[in-house]
């Protein structure tokens, strides 16, 4: 009773933003257990089955794929929330990479109407179900500046979509190096099984690539088009420039040798995997220096 009565006195506003702060709480933890619960769900249905016969019938797979829209909302919500919970844009690790793995969700669930890639969602789901959580683990120390500039606003629009395409190459070509090893295994899982073909595979891996490399491009011209005209001198050559540099060229160099030479299998898949990690340790890993190691 004494804890009601204080809860009583509390000025009224102040009611207002508990309540707010624990009902975004609660769509952190619903978004979480949403996800998690899809990713069990296509382990122990999808991965771990035996083979089974198909009828080529696609409905399961596409109610699967609008169930997971759910969680999918509930996301967007929280991420719209703790992106623009104020003046400016709150873009730290924790909101940069929940926009990533959303995006790349985004677009694995819509891919998921034209292609048989179901495992990706096995593998997209837990992974989403941590990341959405990230912004409450990792907050934004402080909001960006010069937000009010629309080269800014493209810049990190473009680059949130350059990095998603080439996270999903990435787990593009890890599905790819799996499906090779266990091509002519006796329990190969059902899933895998209904997969296109190891070339169909491969293409649509160039295909994400050259998509990833044009936006990275673009991410890599626009960051020096926004410098000189926010801060009027080149942009400063840090390591996280560097390894943003280093990666678009590992990119370009795996096209041109798929051009040239016909690259294609585990050297397309080893060059693609080495790429997106140093992608990674360019944006992320920089992030993650600055403001949890830090504290800046």
């Amino acid at each position: 009773m004494p804890v009601m009565k204080n809860w009583c006195r509390l000025p009224c506003p102040y009611h207002f933003s508990l309540l707010n702060l624990m009902s975004s709480i609660l769509t952190y933890l619903l978004a979480c257990l949403l996800y998690g619960s899809i990713g069990w769900y296509f382990w122990h249905t999808k991965w771990k089955n035996p083979i089974k016969p198909t009828d080529g019938n696609n409905i399961t797979t596409n109610r699967e794929n609008y169930v997971i829209f759910i969680p999918l909302i509930l996301h967007t919500y929280v991420l719209y929330q703790s992106i623009f919970s104020g003046a400016g844009l709150s873009f730290g690790i924790g909101n940069a990479i929940s926009s990533i793995v959303w995006l790349t969700a985004i677009i694995y669930c819509c891919s998921g109407f034209f292609y048989r890639l179901d495992i990706m969602q096995t593998m997209i789901a837990p992974v989403a179900a941590v990341a959405v959580l990230l912004p409450l683990v990792f907050p934004s120390p402080h909001p960006l500046t010069n937000t009010e500039f629309p080269a800014f606003k493209a810049h990190i629009l473009i680059a949130m979509m350059a990095y998603s395409l080439l996270t999903i190459a990435s787990l593009h070509a890890l599905l790819m190096a799996i499906v090779e090893k266990r091509l002519h295994h006796p329990a190969m899982s059902s899933l895998l099984i209904n997969l296109p073909s190891l070339l169909a595979m491969e293409q649509l891996l160039f295909r994400i690539i050259w998509a990833g490399f044009i936006l990275l491009t673009l991410t890599l011209i626009s960051g020096v088009v926004f410098s000189e005209e926010v801060f009027g001198q080149p942009v400063r050559f840090t390591h996280k420039t560097l390894f943003g540099f280093i990666s678009w060229g590992i990119f370009a160099s795996l096209l041109i040798g798929r051009q040239l030479y016909g690259w294609r299998g585990r050297i397309a898949i080893r060059w693609t995997l080495i790429g997106f990690t140093i992608l990674l340790l360019a944006y992320i890993g920089s992030k993650f220096v600055l403001e949890v190691i830090l504290q800046r």
